[in-house]
């Protein structure tokens, strides 16, 4: 394995999460005024802390999100992921590749840590993934694509950033694993692979992930 740790972004990579959020997010937004597709949700605010979605829509409309727009946004979301939910086909087997040859990984997610636990209950990921191995954008003070939480992440984890390689989806996480001076394998299932040129490799299959890794 070429990498002491691996660092995994959630939603659409060991989850698949993203056509659910983006669907729910480009409705909410539509109900509140600010007419947006689910191809515009994507676009914008895919792999995004939810002060992105706020922030540019105050930056294109001059007028804020409601007070209770998260909770509201995360409890539809919830609500979505109890009926819908599905972990991204071949995760798994990447984790027990990891697993068994003993090689350190964690989680790095914009979503909140809410919302990445009720995503891994759902999808039996989190007997994967203790409290130890999952790092939120609520625990650093800027988001993706600032490099701030992967860095955070191979802190606590204990490797050189050097060391770490990252599997990511969206242009957002591809630029932050960039800045942060980490390998970064960009998963073009949902992305076009224009948008994630950026990346150290791409690949379309999870089930590709583990050799890639090993180089």
């Amino acid at each position: 394995m070429r990498y002491d740790l691996v660092i995994f972004d959630n939603d659409g990579v060991l989850v698949d999460s993203e056509p659910i959020s983006n669907r729910l997010l480009a409705g909410y937004l539509t109900e509140l005024g600010h007419p947006t597709s689910y191809e515009d949700s994507l676009r914008d605010y895919m792999g995004a802390a939810l002060h992105r979605v706020h922030d540019l829509v105050l930056e294109r409309t001059g007028r804020s999100l409601p007070v209770e727009f998260d909770d509201v946004f995360h409890g539809r979301v919830f609500a979505a992921f109890e009926r819908e939910l599905e972990p991204v086909p071949g995760a798994v087997g990447v984790l027990e590749k990891l697993a068994a040859d003993g090689v350190a990984y964690c989680v790095a997610s914009s979503g909140s840590h809410e919302r990445i636990r009720v995503g891994h209950r759902k999808t039996g990921l989190d007997r994967w993934f203790d409290d130890g191995r999952i790092f939120s954008s609520q625990d650093v003070g800027r988001g993706k694509p600032a490099p701030d939480l992967f860095l955070h992440a191979a802190e606590r984890m204990g490797v050189a950033p050097e060391r770490c390689g990252v599997v990511e989806d969206s242009p957002l996480g591809v630029r932050a694993a960039v800045a942060a001076g980490m390998d970064v394998y960009g998963f073009t299932a949902m992305t076009p692979s224009d948008r994630l040129a950026g990346a150290t490799q791409l690949f379309g299959d999870m089930g590709e992930l583990a050799d890639l890794l090993h180089g």
